[in-house]
């Protein structure tokens, strides 16, 4: 069996959510962040050098990274679900996606994350010019950069509402957390087919049932577990 080595508001959620959509068994292992960083704890190491989430397990296998993670799980266990067929258009558009989500969306979103709280570090004293020093690079570079990438996703989504095609696939699943986080830290929801895509998404009932599975999910407010209640 999977297991999977799930900490909380992480990217690892999307894991959980393939899983219920391939409806495999699974098990759950959970794990907090430290309150003060924010950061895994350094019990993952145990599981993976990195110490970093989401890590499965199966059969002796250890497998990193979301991307991987996924592909891993498909080939293994996916029997031709959640991917388009080899060779055609969805296919190319499907393996863009399925490495756009990490390799372009993600470090914009995390240098506005991070950008946002280096002021909150700073000395009292000197708090006022980092917070300025950060504002600049914020709207000369990170948010033009931001803008530039969210365009391109809304317009991309226009024509199917999904991201490889007419058909719901893993690269939906790859790119829901950069989507969660952009309307979380950069009002993605303005963005029209963004918006639509991420209630689509959140109104599965695999991914209610993964949100159950996972425990606390901060990027995802408006979905409802299968319980009926709301999001911890």
């Amino acid at each position: 069996m999977i297991t999977v080595h799930h900490l909380e508001n992480s990217r690892s959620q999307r894991v959980l959510w393939l899983l219920e959509e391939l409806g495999l068994p699974y098990e759950v292992i959970r794990y907090e962040r430290d309150p003060q960083t924010m950061l895994a704890p350094k019990s993952l190491r145990a599981v993976h050098p990195l110490g970093k989430s989401p890590i499965i397990t199966e059969n002796g296998a250890t497998v990193a990274e979301t991307g991987a993670i996924v592909e891993y799980i498909l080939d293994r266990h996916g029997e031709g679900r959640l991917v388009p067929p080899p060779g055609t258009p969805e296919r190319l558009r499907y393996t863009f996606w399925l490495h756009y989500a990490e390799g372009s969306a993600m470090p914009p979103l995390v240098m506005k994350l991070v950008f946002s709280r280096i002021p909150l570090a700073a000395p009292a004293l000197v708090r006022p010019l980092v917070w300025g020093i950060m504002q600049r690079v914020q709207q000369g570079f990170v948010d033009p950069n931001l803008a530039l990438h969210l365009g391109y996703i809304d317009a991309e989504l226009a024509d199917t509402g999904w991201f490889a095609g007419p058909d719901f696939t893993a690269a939906d699943i790859m790119m829901s957390f950069p989507a969660e986080a952009a309307a979380n830290r950069a009002d993605g929801g303005r963005y029209r087919n963004l918006a639509g895509f991420l209630a689509r998404i959140h109104g599965r009932p695999a991914y209610a049932r993964a949100l159950d599975r996972g425990g606390p999910y901060a990027y995802a407010p408006d979905a409802v577990r299968t319980s009926g209640q709301a999001p911890d």
